[in-house]
């Protein structure tokens, strides 16, 4: 197998491998247009640069760069694998590609139709302790939380309430004596579930709750 070369400060390499040996550095120099080819027998490998003894820099840093003129004549990249002609792009990830909790609620239509019970399903598996209620009024999401006490219960719907605000989504959110919270999502605009409804319901799911929960105690 053959590497495409890489790119250095003023001159550039190529290295060829052939399976179970060893690696063979074959440095270029550019002069006049053409390439020479010189071996280099003596190499070592350091971080991200290939060295030769004596620390001499033959590859640089490695990168890309457009052929030289004298190696689009030699055809190299029919010997090579990719293609010297490749377009690089940097993709910026699409909205299906950020996780629920990084997403924003979009406005809905009151005509728009609610999610089916499988697409719900689906994206149930994305969110943590909240379950799925189908009742008359359409599909839900409810969660419930077991807290110290009663004043542990008030923060949580606090820091709740902190969320729901920046989401401009907002819960149903119950205080259930002596030490729980209920909270239950939905889109009532629409008669059931909505995107907006998970989105909401993963960001819930990053607040912190360690300090407001019951600690358990370690036997010996």
């Amino acid at each position: 197998m053959v590497l495409a070369p890489t790119k250095g400060h003023h001159r550039t390499s190529m290295a060829l491998t052939a399976p179970f040996s060893s690696p063979l550095l074959l440095p270029y120099h550019r002069h006049h247009g053409h390439l020479n080819r010189k071996a280099n027998p003596t190499l070592s490998f350091r971080g991200s640069k290939t060295r030769a003894a004596g620390n001499i820099d033959l590859l640089g840093d490695f990168g890309a760069r457009d052929p030289f003129p004298a190696e689009v004549e030699s055809r190299f990249g029919e010997k090579v694998l990719g293609n010297p002609c490749t377009e690089h792009k940097i993709l910026i990830p699409n909205l299906s590609a950020l996780s629920l909790s990084q997403q924003q609620c979009a406005p809905l239509s009151p005509f728009q139709a609610c999610m089916t019970a499988d697409e719900a399903q689906k994206l149930l598996k994305k969110v943590v302790g909240w379950r799925l209620l189908d009742e008359e009024a359409g599909l839900k999401l409810q969660c419930l939380w077991k807290l110290r006490d009663f004043k542990c219960g008030v923060e949580l719907i606090n820091r709740i309430y902190e969320v729901a605000e920046a989401a401009g989504h907002y819960p149903n959110i119950h205080l259930e004596q002596p030490n729980q919270v209920r909270a239950e999502l939905w889109t009532a605009s629409i008669g059931g579930l909505s995107m907006n409804d998970f989105i909401v319901a993963a960001k819930i799911d990053e607040i912190k709750t360690s300090d407001l929960v019951s600690k358990k105690r370690i036997w010996a």
